[in-house]
């Protein structure tokens, strides 16, 4: 099975920026977590992370491509404003998990919004760095079913 993580802008500043809300834990940190989760559930992962939108879209796109099973991927602020992500997530039909590390619908009320959670099988908002580990084994457990896509 193989799986990419996406992270959209500013993820790379994690431990550094608003620490009262995203934690202390680096971006790196996040990284190894992840690796240590998808061997133990025997997955491939590949990681991704950019603040450009059009590099966003170019690594969906690229998922298509290079037959990858499921996505996990937080846009970060860009959840709130790029329909291109979501029409990506769209055009690929690849089963997608949508995370946040804080609850954008308990923050501001342009943060609300997520353009992408319509093309999205779950979303996971506000369980820190260990939403990702449940998005991780969320695909797992969803691409195994024998109705899968």
């Amino acid at each position: 099975m193989r799986i990419l993580a996406i992270n959209g802008p500013n993820m790379n500043l994690l431990g550094v920026r608003q620490p009262e809300i995203y934690g202390n834990a680096d971006y790196n940190a996040l990284l190894d977590m992840l690796r240590k989760e998808a061997e133990a559930l025997n997955v491939e992962l590949t990681c991704f992370q950019s603040n450009h939108e059009g590099a966003l879209v170019d690594a969906i796109q690229q998922a298509y491509f290079d037959r990858i099973d499921g996505i996990i991927i937080n846009p970060a602020a860009y959840t709130h404003t790029s329909v291109a992500l979501l029409d990506a997530v769209k055009a690929v039909g690849i089963p997608t998990v949508e995370v946040h590390v804080s609850d954008p619908d308990a923050r501001e009320e342009f943060r609300h919004v997520s353009y992408i959670r319509q093309a999205c099988v779950k979303t996971i908002r506000g369980h820190g760095l260990n939403g990702y580990l449940e998005a991780l084994r969320f695909l797992v457990e969803y691409l195994s079913r024998p109705d899968a896509p």
